[in-house]
């Protein structure tokens, strides 16, 4: 057993205000640490480097989803869920979301996608001015996830709100953490209301009674299931759209080259992705003692898997604080890895490239205002993203 002394160990509150800000000079510290770090003031450890995130992810025995969310008010809350699940119960509730949001089930999407973005795109432009969160990262998804899934309408002014609960509440007890409880408890007692017969035909979201239906799962999987595709397909495509026009304006410079270069655009997306990753730590649970790298994480701590900061570790990544749209890093960790990685990727990739296409078949350059920076325990984004204005491409 390695002794307490040799135990690599921080005092820092991952979710603090200032350390959300930007969390980047903390999430090197912890890597410069060590592979796994007890964090002292959280009773728990982090896997701040590529590796042990990787590890951790790719070892859903030894690392549970059980712990995904850091308090247990929540945990419970999340109990059988697909977020929440481990194989075998896992397999079967993620087979019903791969079957409308695997690769093969969204490539024929594509084209109406990327005619909704430039459609959306156009609109924005033609005022000069607006704010690239609420105008074009938020409607986007809004106007795609909400006709796939065939919810109603009138979820639509909570929704985003909801989105967000969803995440925040997923980190430790904190005051953010227990004002989003209200607001999930708000969209479980809306969604707990809808039937097949609420949902638009032949959408995802009544794909989801359908296999309820045939057997694949059980009714009561149906409504955490509903609340899972509305809750990912928002917001960490909100923060991805929204996070890479902000980028791009702050490197005008990678900007040129992707207006160069379109067959950069899922390149260029890789990049805003490992740079800033949408979902920053997601928590799982020890099942037995791990050791990493001579350290020995015990069984039943809580854990903490960073993918933000594995994203960013010098050991994986040459130079990894430059954003460099040409770097293509597909091995990026925002999507997760194996068991629990990202069911919907496939079409928040389809909806990013879009809008980024989009946007440098008409833009040379973007001005923006001072961003505002949204504080979630688990998601990275934005509140406002003002473009003052924007220098078009000539005719």
């Amino acid at each position: 057993m390695t002794l307490a002394a040799q135990t690599p160990r921080s005092d820092v509150d991952l979710f603090a205000d200032d350390t959300l800000l930007d969390p980047y000079p903390t999430y090197r510290d912890l890597r410069d640490r060590g592979s796994a770090v007890r964090l002292d003031a959280l009773d728990a450890w982090a896997l701040p480097r590529y590796d042990s995130v990787r590890r951790a992810l790719g070892d859903w025995e030894a690392f549970s989803a059980a712990g995904v969310a850091l308090n247990e008010p929540v945990s419970q809350m999340l109990v059988g869920t697909v977020l929440a699940t481990d194989p075998p119960a896992h397999t079967a509730l993620r087979a019903v979301l791969s079957d409308r949001l695997g690769p093969r089930a969204v490539r024929p999407l594509q084209r109406d996608i990327a005619e909704r973005a430039e459609t959306l795109v156009d609109r924005v432009l033609a005022g000069g001015t607006f704010d690239a969160v609420a105008d074009l990262a938020t409607a986007f998804p809004f106007s795609v996830v909400f006709d796939l899934i065939g919810l109603p309408d009138e979820a639509r002014p909570n929704m985003l709100r909801w989105a967000d609960a969803t995440f925040t509440v997923l980190g430790p007890m904190n005051a953010r953490a227990a004002d989003g409880l209200s607001a999930v408890g708000e969209m479980f007692s809306w969604v707990g209301g809808l039937t097949a017969a609420n949902l638009k035909e032949g959408s995802m979201g009544r794909a989801i009674f359908q296999a309820a239906d045939e057997g694949r799962i059980k009714h009561e999987s149906c409504l955490p299931l509903l609340s899972a595709y509305a809750a990912a397909g928002l917001d960490t495509t909100i923060n991805t759209i929204s996070n890479a026009v902000h980028l791009f304006a702050v490197h005008p410079g990678e900007w040129d080259r992707v207006c160069a270069d379109p067959t950069l655009v899922p390149s260029a997306l890789n990049e805003v992705l490992r740079y800033d990753a949408p979902v920053q730590v997601f928590g799982r649970r020890a099942t037995r003692d791990v050791e990493i790298d001579g350290v020995v994480v015990e069984e039943g701590a809580q854990v903490l898997v960073m993918y933000g900061s594995g994203n960013r570790d010098e050991r994986h990544y040459p130079d990894p604080d430059r954003f460099d749209v040409t770097r293509n890093p597909t091995d990026h960790l925002s999507f997760g890895y194996a068991t629990h990685a990202c069911a919907g990727q496939a079409l928040a990739r389809i909806e990013a490239q879009s809008i980024i296409a989009a946007l440098a078949k008409r833009v040379r350059r973007i001005h923006i205002g001072t961003p505002v920076r949204h504080l979630n325990n688990t998601v990275r984004g934005l509140d406002r993203l003002p473009v003052t204005g924007v220098d078009l491409r000539s005719a």
